[in-house]
């Protein structure tokens, strides 16, 4: 395979001693990198991280290498054989993998996306924590507004759960039916409206969501992403420390480094009034800023949810008061 010629230099020594120093390292905690007061992420560890664990999902036998059934000292792949496919040298690959990403040009990092079969998100993801200077302008913290026309939109759209989230998972708006099926966010105090707190924090939330283990999940999986665009900013990072300091099933899932796009797909809720609801969602950017998106569920047409959803649209505003608070 060819090497690529930025990164020629060295070739991998015997196999096997790099798997013992492999094996010495000792793998980050589940602890994020990030405290309560807000510090921003350690950019070289959280690429290391994101890496090591991509690297570790990986067996030769699932990107066509052979596997000789000696005993493995490190999960997934060894990095002589990353490096290999994706063309560059140990010791260049090791580099990066140590949070070295200064200078690494983009075809290399196409390169080892594709190595380790990244997902479009995940690729997005690493560019983001090996090329941080590249989206600096791009991507300054700044406060986020919802345009009042956008709350128009939601309040007159009837029938169907709306409503507006935001970088770090905040909820910057909705309508009535969204309050009374979630529960009555303009009840909660603005830092409250949004959806790892209520995930993680509130024991309603398990209540309502019957597949909660993938609604937390997803949730981290999208925190993450914002980490990577977003690095210093304060009130993720604490957000971040907070939730690692009150819940260990979030410090577990942010160990994971998993990654993904707000997208598609079907949600089933357990709500007090109504019972059991499968519904859909689907996933709007919004054009004048894409870090705010219109999330809207709805139901197949003559079900049960459908049917579900119409009496929650009879009681209204009204009905969030009733339901528990989620």
């Amino acid at each position: 395979m060819d090497i690529h010629p930025e990164a020629a230099a060295d070739h991998p020594q015997n196999p096997a001693d790099t798997a013992d120093r492999e094996s010495s390292v000792v793998p980050a905690g589940p602890p994020p990198s990030a405290g309560p007061e807000g510090r921003p992420l350690d950019g070289r560890a959280e690429l290391s991280e994101f890496l090591r664990t991509r690297r570790a999902r990986l067996q030769p036998q699932d990107v066509g290498l052979p596997n000789f059934g000696r005993h493995r000292r490190v999960p997934g792949l060894r990095r002589e054989e990353l490096a290999q496919l994706a063309g560059v040298s140990v010791a260049y690959y090791t580099r990066l993998e140590q949070g070295n990403g200064r200078n690494v040009s983009g075809d290399v990092l196409d390169a080892i996306a594709r190595a380790l079969r990244l997902t479009d998100a995940e690729r997005a993801h690493l560019i983001h924590l090996a090329k941080p200077t590249a989206h600096k302008k791009k991507k300054s913290v700044r406060q986020q507004h919802m345009r009042p026309r956008v709350q128009q939109l939601l309040d007159s759209i009837e029938g169907v759960p709306a409503y507006v989230i935001g970088r770090r998972s905040d909820i910057l708006g909705w309508n009535a039916l969204a309050a009374a099926l979630f529960g009555d966010w303009s009840a909660l105090a603005p830092a409250d409206r949004n959806w790892a707190r209520i995930c993680f924090l509130d024991p309603h939330a398990r209540d309502l969501f019957i597949d909660w283990e993938q609604k937390a999940s997803d949730i981290v999986s999208y925190l993450r992403m914002d980490a990577g665009c977003y690095p210093n900013d304060p009130q993720l990072t604490g957000l971040v420390g907070e939730l690692s300091v009150k819940s260990e099933e979030f410090r577990t899932l942010w160990a994971t480094h998993d990654v993904k796009e707000k997208g598609h797909g079907v949600k089933r809720l357990r709500h007090s009034l109504v019972g059991e609801l499968a519904l859909s969602y689907e996933t709007l950017k919004l054009p004048d800023d894409c870090d705010q998106s219109l999330v809207m569920y709805h139901a197949e047409p003559d079900s049960a949810a459908a049917q579900g959803l119409r009496l929650l649209a009879s009681w209204g505003r009204d009905a969030a008061s009733v339901n528990p608070r989620t």
